[in-house]
């Protein structure tokens, strides 16, 4: 008996000694390094070359992949005058958030000459996010796609493709994008709009000089694509569609949904949609645009042009299908998109988004909460200082609030100071649960719309379940806002136009599949409700992902506090986490 143990003990050892590369990525996943040199790279678009902040020269910048499990290495040497930031959009960051990014949030910036190290797990997650600079506007071009792959020999939930093509858009503009927002921000005025989408940093051939720089997708007949779409650009929403073919949502935000197709996929600032593109069973004369372009609700101006790249199918295969190819030139089919400010299609498009809520992949809602939060979010009016001159009424300017507070950017990290207990002159704990004063949110605005200003943060003790109402507000004007929170994802549980009932419409809540991401759009002239628990010790961002609106002051910070098991509580900082 006992000699019949041994030797099965044997064999487990030996195999565990031949196979250990199975063994780490079954339960510890491997260690990926990068290096991110931050310099300068000239770049030429619309026919105009100028200078710009890129990592390793690249625009986009560099492709992560990984795998569920894996820990993540990023030094970053800044070689540039800006001072600078990486935010890894959408990583959960679980007792890591020293990493996550947020200039004089969770660090002081990397100045100059300086470099830092990203260090960090990723836990419990797989699909498409994105990494980007998270300091004034340098993500304008500072920004990569971030891939996650489930965990080796785990399948997706939905046919496996074929192919995986990411595809980030963004936005362009001829000028510096850091003169444009220090300008507009010194005059008091909105900043310039960009000339110009992309789609993978090229702006495609509906622009003037630009049909070379243009993305082409060439795929095979009777294949599956999976097409990790990004929405990278600054302050534009989107509308995305592929001339003549239809798609399936399977992920947002990196995150499984129930599958359900469409022609249009809407995707806000912060945003991830994975989406299944079954190519046509035989190969077609034509070529086909794959246009994106605004969704825009405010009065504001803004970029109303159309980016494009090339769907092209390979005809080497079924060159019979296409005997008359070479003899005609294939036409170019170019997609409907929705008119620029169809509210009603986004919200029915984000009503269909459900989490699988299966054993597998379970909706992890709250069913119960312990704390509440409405918080308005919206336009206003700051007061300007007597020695400068702004062009509003009685001289002030535009801002953005939550809850009638314009958050001051403070000059030392907000982490820092919470984790060494040194908060005073840095934030205050009085972030207002509630607005100040109530008011017809979506209606006629009230009278006074000035905004306060503060460094004032909400704090929450640890695995505290909350549900947060989102309130659009018409002063100014209604306007759709994409809100990101860092350091969580949440359940969407309800949303609609019009002001919140808290007496009608929790009744309708999901609290069942609700979709689960990290950037919602607030709807314009409309709400939306949230539930995540407070599991995450650290300092964590939320703000508007329409940059305009940051910069505005559209942003706020949640300070969640230790556990009591030393897994639940965050440790010191690295020791070359840079210094204000």
């Amino acid at each position: 008996m006992s000699s019949c143990f041994l030797r099965v003990m044997l064999i487990a050892f030996c195999a565990l000694w031949t196979l250990p590369e199975l063994v780490l990525a079954k339960h510890t996943g491997i260690t990926r390094r990068y290096n991110f040199d931050i310099k300068l790279q000239k770049v030429t678009r619309l026919c105009q070359t100028k200078s710009i902040v890129t990592v390793n020269g690249q625009f986009p910048g560099p492709r992560i992949i990984a795998r569920q499990g894996d820990r993540i290495l990023v030094k970053v040497v800044n070689h540039v005058q800006n001072n600078i930031t990486i935010h890894w959009h959408g990583i959960r960051q679980l007792r890591s958030g020293w990493a996550d990014g947020p200039a004089y949030v969770t660090q002081c910036p990397i100045q100059t000459g300086q470099s830092y190290v990203y260090n960090f797990t990723i836990t419990g997650q797989r699909g498409t996010l994105f990494w980007h600079a998270h300091i004034s506007w340098l993500r304008a071009t500072v920004y990569g796609p971030l891939v996650i792959l489930p965990k080796q020999s785990v399948l997706y939930p939905f046919p496996q493709p074929f192919k995986e093509v990411p595809i980030i858009f963004g936005e362009w503009w001829k000028a510096d994008t850091e003169t444009i927002i220090n300008q507009a921000m010194q005059k008091g005025g909105a900043p310039n709009v960009s000339d110009a989408h992309t789609i993978n940093g090229l702006p495609g051939p509906l622009y003037n000089c630009s049909a070379k720089d243009t993305f082409r997708l060439k795929v095979k007949p009777g294949k599956t694509y999976l097409l990790r779409l990004i929405n990278a650009a600054l302050n534009d929403e989107l509308f995305f569609s592929i001339a003549n073919h239809s798609v399936t949502v399977v992920e947002v935000d990196a995150v499984y949904v129930k599958p359900f197709k469409t022609k249009t996929v809407v995707i806000t600032p912060g945003q991830t949609t994975n989406i299944l593109l079954k190519t046509k069973s035989r190969s077609p004369n034509a070529t086909f645009l794959m246009a994106a372009r605004a969704y825009a609700t405010g009065p504001a101006a803004f970029d109303n042009s159309t980016t494009a790249g090339i769907l092209e199918y390979d005809h080497q295969e079924h060159e019979s299908s296409v005997s008359n190819a070479k003899n005609s030139k294939p036409s170019v089919l170019k997609p409907a998109l929705p008119s620029f400010n169809d509210t009603l299609f986004s919200m029915n498009f984000n009503k269909k988004l459900r989490s699988l809520a299966t054993t597998k992949f379970p909706a992890k809602v709250p069913q119960t909460v312990s704390r509440r939060f409405f918080f308005t979010v919206g336009l206003g009016l700051i007061q300007c200082s007597r020695n400068k001159a702004c062009p509003g009424p009685n001289n002030t300017m535009v801002g953005a609030a939550i809850n009638n507070v314009s958050f001051v950017q403070p000059s030392t990290a907000l982490l820092q100071a919470h984790f060494f207990g040194k908060s005073k002159g840095v934030y205050t704990t009085d972030f207002p649960a509630n607005p100040p004063f109530k008011f017809n949110y979506t209606g006629t605005p009230p009278s006074n719309i000035l905004l306060n200003s503060g460094t004032k943060v909400v704090v929450l003790p640890f695995n505290t379940r909350v549900e947060l109402v989102l309130q659009d507000t018409s002063i100014i004007a209604a306007e759709s806002h994409p809100l990101h929170l860092h350091g969580f994802n949440f359940h969407v549980v309800g949303q609609g136009f019009g002001n919140f009932d808290p007496n009608q419409d929790p009744a309708n809540f999901n609290l069942v599949d609700p979709v689960e991401r990290n950037t919602v759009g607030v709807p314009s002239g409309g709400w939306v409700a949230i539930r995540f628990r407070a599991d995450n010790p650290g300092v964590w961002f939320m703000h508007c992902h329409l940059e305009v609106h940051t910069s505005w002051g559209l942003k706020m910070a949640w300070v969640v506090t230790d556990g009591k098991r030393p897994n639940q509580k965050l440790p010191p900082p690295p020791s070359d986490l840079p210094k204000c």
